[in-house]
């Protein structure tokens, strides 16, 4: 317009045809000072053109292969886990679930359809596997031949049932956790192979009147299970054959003493329970210790009890 002195649209158009290298015809003759300007628009413009085509394929192209890359490194990473835990559901009872597992040395992997919990799930670096949980292949995929236990965390009855048939079925010597949500529940889920069966709403129910009953016994076990900013604890620590402890009446172990903890129970490895064990109850290999104290000084008994950190029962 300013050098040929065009009309508005007869410029456009012009403009339009190089940039796009269509090229149909010049729209009126050129002067030496359009050509050299349509030779300028052509090196810069069409070259602008491309290199902004060429960033958007390349963002694209490197999105879908950066996405293929992180789905094959994390099928391998569940892939190479063993030993671990699966979780069915990422809901409120699986994300807690979930986190409350993460604050100890254990492998997890999370079975979810739902996009916006995945996402979730991406964000917190969990494995995870994109799918319905009572779908035996997704189970599969999350390693179920290797793994140590299962959670049936889903919202619904009907799944927690058919996913732990599935899971026996898949590995006989899993440990099935399942979550009852109606009366009746714990019954069927029990049959259909589960280990453990829990109902929150039951839980919850219960917490809330011996909130009201035994307000100190509340209190205590939340001091003691869920330690609410305090660093005081409940653990129970398998003892290893390896331990110097084994053999060691109580009184002479030094938990007491050293260590500062109080033993609330020695769970044999018959099953046997043995509540406040006396001073002279020694520790044996394959026994369970149950003990409450400062969480620094549990690590140092279950680094006593079981010094190679493998549960060898």
């Amino acid at each position: 317009m300013l050098i040929e002195g065009w009309y508005f649209l007869d410029a456009l158009y012009m403009t339009v045809i190089t940039l796009s290298t269509v090229g149909y015809r010049e729209v009126h003759s050129l002067t030496a000072s359009g050509m050299i300007f349509t030779m300028t628009l052509i090196l810069v413009g069409v070259g602008f053109i491309f290199y902004i085509a060429g960033n958007f394929i390349q963002f694209m192209v490197e999105g879908q292969i950066r996405e293929i890359l992180e789905r094959r490194k994390l099928k391998k990473k569940i892939q190479s886990l063993r030993d671990h835990y699966i979780i069915c559901g990422y809901g409120r009872v699986g994300r807690v679930v979930a986190r409350e597992l993460l604050t100890k040395p254990v492998k997890i992997v999370v079975i979810e359809r739902d996009p916006n919990k995945i996402q979730n799930l991406e964000d917190e670096a969990i494995p995870y596997v994109r799918g319905e949980a009572t779908d035996e292949a997704n189970l599969l995929r999350a390693g179920i031949r290797h793994a140590q236990g299962l959670v049936a965390a889903m919202g619904a009855d009907v799944d927690n049932v058919y996913i732990t048939l599935s899971a026996r079925g898949l590995n006989p010597d899993l440990f099935i956790m399942a979550r009852g949500n109606k009366e009746g529940s714990e019954k069927k889920l029990l049959q259909a192979g589960a280990d453990k069966v829990v109902c929150p709403h039951k839980i919850g129910a219960q917490r809330m009147a011996h909130g009201i009953l035994r307000p100190t016994v509340t209190d205590f076990l939340e001091l003691a299970m869920i330690n609410k900013g305090r660093d005081i604890q409940m653990e129970e620590i398998p003892v290893a054959s390896s331990s110097k402890l084994i053999g060691v009446a109580l009184q002479d172990s030094g938990i007491r003493k050293d260590l500062d903890l109080i033993v609330i129970a020695i769970k044999r490895a018959s099953g046997e329970m043995l509540f406040n064990p006396s001073s002279q109850a020694q520790i044996q290999a394959g026994d369970t210790v149950i003990a409450v104290g400062e969480n620094k000084n549990l690590i140092r008994l279950e680094e006593i009890l079981n010094p190679c950190g493998v549960n060898e029962t």
